[in-house]
């Protein structure tokens, strides 16, 4: 397939741009909820008109109310939203937890799927259990319970947990806890007896949670797909995961470069502009070259999801690896150009340096993703 948007896709990321650029602004959206203070680093009216626009459902089914789109349309959305850095649930809700919950019985779907389509509700995931992303060991305990599973065990770097009406939590029901097999996922609500949350503020001023699972009990319903059976789900949800956030990634490359690219046609050094400097001119030719290869990475990966490819996985990594190098130098080559200003929080680059160093480690870093690709191709 080609590696580039058809009418239709084309169509919706002039919609995304337009609606990101005017309502979700830096100024506007991040700033301001970052200096106010804000306990979840996000405006609930903004995720409001995300499901007004349909957003938040791209990936649900039209069976369920959504659209029935697939990842390439859902990173078109990303790649604006890292764009204008914009705080928003859309990559746990509509991503992460949508996909999960597109393998959930007919009354998850029910409970919870209404609520993000209009954008009412928030939606968090918990997997990882220490500093770095590590989903193949699994430590949190899920014991049966009468008809039901008790929940004991941690959780780090919940992104938005305490916002979230529901948490989608990887326990284990069998096994040891590096085993690939038996481990469960189940649909946990907010206020459920015996978690407790620890919020944290993040680089980029997201709100993350330690979220501690003391004896939570769930009937037999909060399963999500079958017990023991829950590996397939996750990595499904965790490929979908992990190409959000390279799709936001690629965002944020192209916000910084863009925002780089218009300082060095203004700023002025020795009577003419910098721009006209061969060396940075080499250096910004550089840069648009490896964010529209990484793109074009991060849609052949989505394309494989799409299609359910057996390669999908790989590429996903490749795509993950990829756009964090391409980021990270965007992000470093936009706060060198900008000289001394850049350094400081007037001007918006140094806030594309903070996004990415979160996207970075977000559902694993560039070595992780190196050593995936390495080993899904046998070494």
């Amino acid at each position: 397939m080609p590696l580039y948007y058809d009418d239709d896709q084309t169509m919706l990321a002039d919609s995304a741009s337009q609606f990101m650029a005017e309502e979700g602004a830096i100024k506007t959206q991040l700033r301001h909820w970052r200096d106010t203070g804000c306990k979840d680093g996000f405006g609930h009216e903004l995720w409001k008109q995300f499901g007004e626009m349909g957003f938040t459902g791209i990936l649900v089914s039209e069976d369920d109310g959504g659209l029935g789109m697939g990842h390439v349309e859902a990173g078109i959305v990303l790649e604006e939203i890292g764009r204008n850095l914009t705080p928003s649930p859309f990559l746990t809700s509509s991503v992460l937890a949508a996909t999960a919950l597109g393998r959930a019985s007919d009354d998850l779907r029910g409970r919870y799927l209404p609520g993000l389509l209009t954008g009412e509700s928030v939606f968090a995931v918990a997997i990882d259990e220490g500093a770095k992303h590590r989903p193949e060991r699994i430590a949190t305990r899920a014991e049966k319970s009468g008809n039901g599973f008790k929940l004991s065990g941690k959780k780090d770097f919940v992104i938005h947990g305490a916002s979230a009406d529901m948490i989608i939590v990887a326990a284990r029901t069998s096994g040891s806890d590096d085993d690939a097999e038996g481990v469960t996922l189940f649909a946990v609500p907010r206020d459920a007896a015996g978690l407790s949350q620890d919020a944290v503020k993040l680089v980029d001023s997201s709100i993350a949670t330690h979220m501690v699972l003391d004896g939570v009990e769930l009937d037999g319903g909060a399963v999500i797909g079958e017990v023991d059976g829950g590996r397939e789900i996750l990595e499904r949800m965790l490929n979908a995961g992990r190409i959000g956030a390279a799709a936001e990634g690629v965002g944020v490359a192209r916000g910084a470069m863009d925002m780089t690219v218009d300082y060095l046609k203004q700023r002025k050094q020795f009577g003419k502009l910098i721009g006209e400097f061969q060396a940075l001119q080499h250096r910004a030719a550089h840069l648009y070259s490896e964010v529209e290869i990484s793109r074009a990475a991060v849609i052949k990966a989505q394309q494989l999801l799409d299609a359910d490819a057996p390669s999908a996985a790989l590429m996903v990594s490749v795509a993950k690896a990829k756009v964090g190098q391409t980021a990270g130098l965007a992000v470093r080559e936009g706060v060198q150009m900008h000289g001394g200003i850049g350094m400081t929080d007037e001007y918006d680059i140094g806030l594309y340096m903070k996004r990415d160093r979160a996207l970075q480690e977000f559902l694993g870093d560039v070595y992780y993703h190196a050593e995936r690709v390495a080993q899904i191709s046998g070494y």
